[in-house]
């Protein structure tokens, strides 16, 4: 964790850089900041983002007194921050990884988070890992890592949603042992079984609106929900409660509820790439990229604070009335020269 040993004089820190990639959404780099300061030099952006050591934990420090810590939901998924004209020869962490945006391997970073809703409504991210091939770790090492480390620094969240990629038997069992309820997608071939001897592939069950209790191979008892969607497929999840004898009494309202709260880390990886600047870097290192990852999503947590003190109607509210004055003041500007020529 960063650790401040005397008061800082460098004219770039990072409240300004934070507030720079909530402003500017549209041009990035040190040089640009520079332009809109006029006493900042661009090599001052580039030594804050060298210098500074920023670490999740710093993240967690700055909202955890503005959530509540208890009862929440705890999202975990990844996304990929494009970066099609970078060189992973050159620039430091950037891969080839799978999009689902792009339903095909692009260049980028890949980020892994841990996005937590509290009873309030509040959504935060809470920690985060950038992919690092160099640490011989998977996704869904980063992912229990990450759970770990938010449950002894004080949240204590009463589930965890993730998509299909974190249902492993590993993971499951991590989300048990640490008494979480769960909601996950699986894979259509994920062997269950009703009767505890016959397993079969879990798109071979009938499945009711309600759901059906099975057990998970290797596993134990779960409840299972199907979704249809447009293109008439089906998606497969289930539900887990540590408490006995009440998987039976999880409706389908719950089942889409909770849902419903994990679709809001997806609209989060959308955010952060559109109103918070995370892809408009043109710095190489490590160090500067993670510096810059943490400002960006340090930008969003004080979008979502704004939201919830109804500051702004929503995450994309402020550019949105930043570019509404610009363009106001440049149409009054010319129709007043226009009027002035014509007089």
């Amino acid at each position: 964790m960063r650790v401040i040993t005397k008061p800082s004089t460098a004219k770039c820190d990072l409240d300004t850089y934070t507030l720079f990639l909530l402003a500017e959404s549209k041009y990035p780099g040190c040089t640009r900041l520079a332009e809109i300061m006029k006493d900042l030099s661009h090599d001052s952006v580039n030594r804050f983002l060298l210098r500074e050591c920023y670490e999740p934990k710093d993240l967690f420090n700055e909202v955890k007194l503005k959530i509540n810590l208890l009862g929440g939901t705890l999202s975990g998924d990844d996304t990929v921050i494009d970066k099609p004209h970078s060189d992973p020869k050159i620039t430091e962490l950037v891969g080839y990884y799978y999009s689902g945006r792009h339903h095909r391997a692009v260049k980028g970073i890949q980020l892994i988070t841990l996005y937590y809703t509290d009873l309030s409504g509040k959504s935060v991210p809470v920690n985060y890992r950038i992919y690092n091939k160099q640490e011989g770790k998977t996704k869904n090492d980063y992912l229990r890592e990450m759970i770990a480390e938010v449950l002894t620094w004080g949240l204590s969240p009463k589930a965890v949603t993730t998509d299909t990629w974190y249902s492993s038997q590993k993971n499951l069992k991590f989300f048990k042992n640490k008494g979480l309820e769960f909601l996950t997608g699986i894979a259509k071939n994920r062997s269950c079984s009703i009767d505890g001897k016959n397993y079969t592939q879990v798109q071979n069950l009938e499945i009711p609106e309600v759901g059906l209790i099975v057990d998970l191979k290797n596993f134990g008892q779960v409840k299972v929900f199907r979704r249809s969607f447009k293109n008439e497929t089906y998606r497969y999840y289930i539900m887990y409660t540590p408490e006995k004898n009440t998987l039976n009494s999880i409706s389908r309202a719950e089942f889409k509820e909770l849902h419903s709260i994990h679709w809001g880390i997806e609209c989060y990886h959308r955010a952060i790439k559109q109103v918070c600047g995370i892809g408009q870097f043109m710095v190489r290192t490590t160090e500067a990229i993670r510096t810059h990852f943490f400002s960006s999503i340090r930008a969003f947590t004080q979008l979502e604070l704004m939201r919830s003190e109804e500051l702004v109607e929503n995450w994309y509210e402020l550019q949105r009335n930043l570019s509404l004055k610009v363009a106001r003041d440049f149409i009054l500007e010319h129709l007043t020269q226009k009027l002035g020529l014509i007089a």
